[in-house]
């Protein structure tokens, strides 16, 4: 049985720790230059400068996001437990009248919380922006995208901790966790756009939108396309997508399942 005052005990050290190795400064630092220049510069190659328009601002925030969001989390967790076994502390944390579901989940809660507050810091900025911009209203729209951007932080980090679980030294565990940025960020849509092309829509043409649930990132792309109507519109996806994949409620679950699933396995791995 865990204990929730054992696990949020393991969860503030975690948390403290990343505050004390600047870490989560720098992680809000980063997002705060990149979201900002993206903000502004994000039109430049069609020849315009500045914040254009709420709809264009998500859009571009998105592609950021997807790319750094993802190694970011990656990078924070795959240690969490290969690194205290490398390190010999392992043994001695499990000494203390504590379970490994309660190291792995306390673990993981600080982790994220070190997360949350940094992309929360770093994206902050351009949310004044969009207010100063285009009024409170913009803050809904924004709330919404940030909030599935933590969501997506969430599911690296679950998979990092996963990660972290299977292998037995850090530098295997780096190098999944590369592999696993690039799966999920590049080489999955194309091999399902290469199949598609191939085949000219003959083979999986039906299943494409339920394959894209496969890859945490396309989820978190639906679920920004779908915020608003200009944007189903130019991303051209409401013809592609179906009703049921196209409710926001169910790609939230997608999402949840994706960060749960993976914490589960490597519990289940994890025990001795």
């Amino acid at each position: 049985m865990i204990q929730p005052g054992q696990v949020m005990t393991l969860a503030m050290k975690e948390f403290r720790d990343r505050l004390r190795n600047r870490w989560v400064l720098a992680v809000a630092l980063v997002f705060a230059v990149f979201s900002l220049v993206i903000t502004y510069a994000g039109g430049a190659q069609q020849g315009a400068v500045g914040v254009r328009s709420l709809e264009f601002t998500i859009t571009s925030l998105v592609s950021l996001v997807i790319y750094l969001v993802p190694l970011i989390a990656l990078l924070l967790g795959f240690d969490a437990i290969v690194g205290e076994r490398e390190r010999g502390s392992l043994d001695l944390l499990l000494a203390y009248p504590i379970t490994r579901g309660e190291l792995l989940l306390g673990k993981y809660l600080g982790l994220a919380l070190a997360m949350t507050l940094a992309m929360l810091a770093g994206l902050a900025t351009v949310g004044v922006v969009l207010v100063w911009q285009f009024g409170s209203s913009a803050l809904f729209h924004y709330s919404g995208f940030v909030l599935s951007a933590m969501l997506l932080g969430l599911v690296f980090l679950s998979l990092a901790v996963l990660v972290s679980v299977l292998v037995n030294d850090r530098t295997r565990a780096s190098g999944a966790a590369i592999v696993l940025w690039f799966l999920f960020v590049l080489v999955f849509d194309l091999v399902l756009l290469g199949v598609l092309v191939a085949t000219s829509g003959h083979y999986g043409g039906d299943i494409f939108p339920y394959l894209l649930m496969l890859n945490p990132t396309d989820v978190f792309r639906i679920i920004n396309v779908f915020s608003t109507e200009s944007l189903r519109n130019a991303y051209g996806l409401v013809s592609v997508v179906p009703p049921l994949l196209s409710n926001v409620g169910v790609l939230a679950g997608v999402m949840l399942a994706w960060i749960v699933v993976p914490l589960m396995i490597a519990n289940w791995r994890f025990k001795p």
